[in-house]
């Protein structure tokens, strides 16, 4: 049924042929089918990663949707109880204290060398990295939400790159003069 030869192209032929003006989870669920179907469970990509890859093909989002079905999928996985409630990157204040809840499971991770655990939350996070920086070029979003989604996206980069160096980092970027003049209402 379906010509495309790689996943990418496959995900893209999908939406095409559902010719839909926005993208929610039923499309996602519709494209992973899809994926499952012609390259077997392993490929199927996360909603989030779809929905990037889609945006970037000028599809617009229906975000709580997407956000809804990456929370279902997400909880019948390993570790669903560790990771409830981490993609909560809304507001800077919320998006600080899932990284301090995330550090502490990382940590957690660590102490049992559980490296599935590991690999699954960097996952996510990359994930979460990737959506906020899409909708950080969302014109449809104000400036400040703009401002804010690239805000927490360099946060998880730093957090990725050196998390036991991020709690130092954060404090100080907050006292830059940069954070302050982008964030006066007193949000963090």
């Amino acid at each position: 049924m379906w010509t495309s030869r790689t996943k990418l192209d496959l995900i893209i032929e999908v939406w095409e042929k559902l010719d839909c003006e926005s993208v929610g989870a039923a499309e996602i669920e519709a494209i992973g089918e899809a994926v499952r179907g012609r390259f077997g469970e392993a490929a199927v990509e996360s909603p989030m990663r779809i929905a990037r890859i889609l945006a970037d093909e000028g599809a617009a989002l229906r975000h709580s949707e997407i956000m809804e079905l990456w929370v279902r999928r997400f909880s019948d996985q390993p570790h669903e109880a560790e990771f409830r409630n981490l993609a909560n990157f809304t507001t800077l204040d919320a998006a600080y204290r899932n990284i301090r809840r995330v550090e502490n499971l990382r940590r957690k991770f660590v102490d049992a060398s559980d490296k599935e655990g590991l690999r699954l939350l960097r996952q996510e996070l990359l994930d979460a990295k990737s959506y906020l920086l899409k909708n950080s070029r969302e014109r449809k979003l104000d400036a400040l939400s703009r401002h804010t989604n690239r805000e927490i996206a360099e946060w998880l980069t730093i957090w990725l790159q050196s998390p036991e160096l991020f709690e130092n980092w954060i404090k100080m970027r907050q006292k830059s003069a940069e954070y302050r003049k982008t964030f006066s209402s007193g949000e963090q």
